[in-house]
């Protein structure tokens, strides 16, 4: 009866952890992606030839409460950056509408935070962009809605995020000239390694973001 027992306790406790390690194992590990894993045409001249440990790099820009905000705020954080302006008629909403929902599924995570650069920084004045963040329900302090410089905003999207597809890339420019935004948001670790591309205006894609969110909070 003893042994009987005990052999039970053993298949309690051994059955949910092997079903554990099989599940890691079947896990898929989220890629470190560097600037030689994407298009070069996406990615400033400076940073091409680097195929290991790329970072998100600084900034010094201002939010929407008309702050200085810094690189510090993504220290040891994992967050999702996207790039976006308010007076967009087209995709734009259609990403905010599904940041919402990564805001939801990490409402109030100390450890998470989300990055919304704007194209448009002539238009998208921090009064413009607090306006557009309180109509998308935003949480002050976790969900930041960021302007600047232009030539300072499109230099991070070519040397940190490398969110331009070519054909916006080449509208650039030495001068910094407009460009389309992108549908992309990026994911990147509390390390500032870019570990994944989503479709922001696809609610499959943003599932599969939220779900890679949670991988990377419960690494560390």
């Amino acid at each position: 009866m003893k042994r009987l027992v005990f052999v039970t306790l053993i298949l309690v406790i051994a059955i949910p952890i092997a079903y554990f390690l099989v599940n890691q194992a079947n896990t898929p590990i989220l890629p470190f992606i560097n600037p030689t894993d994407v298009q070069s045409e996406m990615v400033d001249s400076t940073k091409q030839n680097i195929g290991i440990n790329h970072r998100i790099g600084e900034f010094k820009l201002v939010d929407e409460q008309s702050r200085a905000i810094t690189d510090e705020v993504i220290d040891g954080k994992v967050f999702v950056a996207e790039y976006f302006f308010t007076t967009c008629g087209s995709i734009c909403p259609i990403m905010n509408q599904q940041m919402k929902r990564v805001q939801a599924a990490f409402d109030g995570n100390s450890r998470f935070e989300i990055l919304s650069f704007t194209v448009d920084p002539e238009n998208d004045s921090p009064e413009q962009l607090l306006q557009y963040a309180k109509g998308h329900n935003y949480r002050a302090g976790q969900w930041h809605f960021i302007t600047g410089n232009k030539k300072d905003l499109y230099s991070l999207a070519r040397t940190s995020f490398f969110v331009l597809k070519p054909a916006e890339a080449a509208n650039l420019g030495d001068a910094g000239g407009d460009f389309i935004h992108t549908n992309n948001f990026v994911l990147v670790d509390q390390d500032r390694h870019i570990r994944g591309y989503y479709d922001g205006t696809n609610p499959l894609e943003v599932d599969q973001l939220i779900l890679d969110i949670e991988k990377l909070l419960q690494t560390k």
